[in-house]
């Protein structure tokens, strides 16, 4: 196929990944609900606490490029299928839990491993069946986060009232199982981009005509190619993740890693925060269904403008936009201390939330292109799992010890804001680099006009000072690798 269908199918492949953000990122978020009942029943502090959620999140994201590496030697289908298995699995061994050490393991561990074979898998197979609306069918897909949440926390409170905690763990390891149905949908499409030859691998003098011929045919890293000798594998893995240089990513990659710092805490500590200020438990959980919410309007609505003509061109900065926002948002909540006040919170929170998430792989996929989609987000959600493994245990250790949510609060906020900050120095210092690349060639264009006569043309290159043509060779050289 030359591109993406833009529809089709692939409105399955968008439902399917619905379903992987619902089972994935809102049970994940509903972890929370239970953090005021594992303390009570383990009698641990703020700190030991949060590891349970810190460590689920953390092996979703560590074990992201597993995921992509299946879905790309393997099969996307299979790998969405053993990560519902994992994950149920987990789930379930957590509701015979009798300490925080078998949590870390069952419902960390485990569950996040198989967290991480759906996650990344699904979300890149939307990239390959969409171009024109990619940004409004990542956003309905990743609403599913919000929706989720909505759904969930509710239901989720109302189990633990019902059956207790045990009970409620054991109902959601069922309720996972349908990632094996999401697997399913995933069918596997094979796109123009995705079948370029690699010259100079094909110049090599060990690959032999017959597999040169194969070579032309299949995309680089098929997974045929497994069958092949130790060194055209290396250069297949390379080929896969030479991204990894590009300094794009590379600013990316460093943003990514301060904005996941700042913004996991607050699924961890809105509900505890909410009850230390006097909010009941219902109104609590009902916060967290507010933010899951409007998180779908903000996947959706932002997802659909970006894809207009006036702001397509514009994604980068309303990508910092949306979280230097949430940034703000966090450095005001200790100054809410009332439900009337929280509800506006979660509105504001939610709805930017929604809006960076859904531009996440947008971001990537227009860094990167579509054929290494997969294994950049991979990375990209790898990037993830040591700030999502640090930060909540670090803002319950600032609990711990200054008795308030302030500091904790404070230091997510500025996190996030830094990370955005990045990104426009970052977009500035390379408008400032493509500006002054193209002064230096309108100079020379100049210069070749001036030292033109009739038919006979002079070459100038001589008469350039050498300096000039050295900092024009390394500009024009960084300019086209970008």
């Amino acid at each position: 196929r030359r591109g993406p269908p833009d529809g089709g199918w692939g409105w399955m492949i968008v439902a399917g990944c619905f379903l992987v953000t619902i089972c994935t990122r809102a049970v994940t978020r509903c972890v929370s609900i239970f953090f005021v009942e594992f303390q009570a029943y383990f009698g641990q502090d703020y700190a030991r606490t949060a590891w349970i959620h810190s460590i689920v999140d953390c092996a979703t994201m560590l074990c992201a490029p597993l995921g992509s590496l299946i879905s790309n030697h393997v099969s996307c289908q299979v790998g969405i299928m053993l990560g519902g298995l994992l994950a149920s699995t987990g789930l379930i061994l957590s509701s015979f839990a009798t300490s925080l050490e078998h949590l870390y393991l069952s419902l960390g561990v485990l569950t996040g491993l198989g967290f991480a074979l759906c996650y990344s898998p699904a979300i890149a197979m939307v990239g390959k069946y969409f171009n024109k609306r990619k940004a409004l069918a990542y956003g309905i897909a990743m609403s599913g986060s919000g929706i989720g949440t909505f759904i969930l926390a509710p239901v989720v409170q109302l189990l633990i009232e019902q059956f207790s905690w045990r009970g409620a763990l054991l109902i959601l390891g069922g309720f996972v199982l349908n990632l094996c149905v999401c697997g399913a949908l995933m069918r596997p499409i094979s796109l123009k981009e995705d079948c370029k030859t690699a010259p100079e691998f094909l110049e090599q003098n060990y690959v032999s005509e017959t597999e040169k011929q194969d070579l032309k045919r299949m995309s680089i890293c098929s997974p045929l190619i497994k069958l092949w000798p130790h060194e055209r594998l290396c250069y297949c893995s390379w080929k896969e993740y030479d991204f990894l240089l590009m300094p794009g990513f590379m600013v990316l990659a460093v943003s990514i890693l301060f904005m996941a710092y700042g913004c996991s805490p607050l699924f961890v500590y809105l509900v505890p925060y909410a009850l230390s200020v006097g909010v009941s438990h219902h109104q609590a959980a009902f916060l967290m269904s507010i933010l899951g919410v409007i998180d779908i309007i903000g996947n959706i609505t932002f997802g659909w403008l970006t894809d207009r003509r006036c702001l397509k061109k514009h994604r980068y900065f309303c990508y910092l936009f949306a979280v230097g926002m949430d940034g703000l948002c966090c450095l005001f909540l200790p100054v809410l201390q009332s439900f009337p006040l929280l509800v506006p919170f979660s509105f504001t929170f939610g709805y930017f939330d929604g809006a960076y998430v859904t531009l996440i792989p947008v971001m990537t996929a227009d860094v990167v292109g579509t054929s290494l989609l997969s294994s950049a987000l991979g990375v990209v959600y790898f990037l993830h799992a040591i700030p999502y493994l640090v930060s909540p245990p670090v803002a319950g250790w600032l609990v711990d010890t200054t008795g308030s949510y302030t500091a904790s609060f404070l230091l997510c906020g500025f996190s996030m804001i830094f990370s955005s900050a990045l990104l426009c120095f970052a977009r500035l210092a390379k408008k400032i680099k493509r500006t002054r690349l193209q002064s230096l060639t309108g100079t020379t264009a100049l210069k070749q006009r001036i030292w033109t006569n009739g038919a006979i043309a002079y070459s100038v290159t001589a008469e350039l000072d050498q300096r000039d043509v050295e900092v024009l060779a390394v500009d024009t050289n960084s300019y086209s690798n970008r």
